[in-house]
């Protein structure tokens, strides 16, 4: 029998992610021992998140250490399952016809710097559900390798609108309303010296794009402070967008 030395191979065709290990991802392993080698080469991708915003492009690189070519290698990048795959290249060609349908025709993989181990994945019209973790795995005839790279979807929203709504509780009640964020932002009002001041109401809901909408108040009598400011912070970017009213 052989004996099986190094780490055993994280994957294998079917085979489902587990969420117990944070972190990394456990499968089941169906490889037959006979065919296990100890890996001779190591996956290695950027060391931290890759930040890509709604509707952009996201660029997933990796590399194989040493360096050697990976043009005659099975390069696939998958999710919670092995198969179908986010993109698959084996056979010296992309294999689309075993795709994740949500990502057809959005992935390219870029090989230019494949005879030196380095491809990257470029996914297209960035969507919130895109990001998470994505697994890459090398597979040659005999050895293997896999690495974990995190993408971090962001959406920065539309710039507030600000409008008065009537009168409420001895006051005038002006609404904030912006839509477009991800993920689920901040919102809060500040008067003329930038101090928060408490909201009449807040409300924000996912629209069918899994965007976010928000929707905050307040009510403005005649000992306020008659010019304020909206604000909607993106918490992943630290960005933020803001609208300032005065009411006579």
């Amino acid at each position: 029998p052989a004996t099986m030395m190094g780490k055993v191979p994280s994957f294998s065709p079917g085979s489902t992610v587990s969420s117990a290990l944070p972190g990394y991802i456990a499968l089941c392993l169906t490889l037959q021992v006979h065919r296990l080698v100890s890996a001779q080469f190591t996956v290695a991708g950027p060391g931290h998140p890759v930040t890509a915003s709604v509707g952009g492009e996201a660029v997933l690189p990796c590399h194989l250490s040493p360096r050697m070519s990976a043009e005659n290698m099975e390069v696939r990048w998958f999710r919670s399952q092995f198969s179908p795959a986010v993109h698959l290249y084996r056979d010296g060609q992309d294999q689309y016809g075993q795709q994740m349908p949500e990502y057809r025709e959005r992935t390219e993989l870029l090989r230019d710097d494949i005879t030196n181990g380095r491809v990257s994945l470029t996914i297209r019209d960035i969507r919130p559900s895109n990001h998470g973790q994505y697994v890459w795995f090398f597979q040659s005839s005999v050895f293997y390798g896999d690495a974990i790279l995190e993408l971090q979807v962001a959406g920065l929203g539309s710039d507030p609108v600000i409008s008065v709504e009537g009168h409420q509780d001895g006051g005038i009640r002006v609404v904030c309303r912006s839509s477009g964020w991800y993920p689920q932002p901040e919102m809060l009002w500040r008067d003329l010296h930038g101090h928060l001041l408490p909201a009449a109401s807040e409300k924000i809901s996912q629209e069918a794009d899994d965007l976010f909408q928000t929707d905050i108040a307040i009510v403005l009598t005649e000992e306020s402070n008659q010019k304020v400011s909206c604000c909607v912070r993106n918490p992943r970017l630290n960005q933020e967008r803001l609208s300032t009213i005065s009411i006579a």
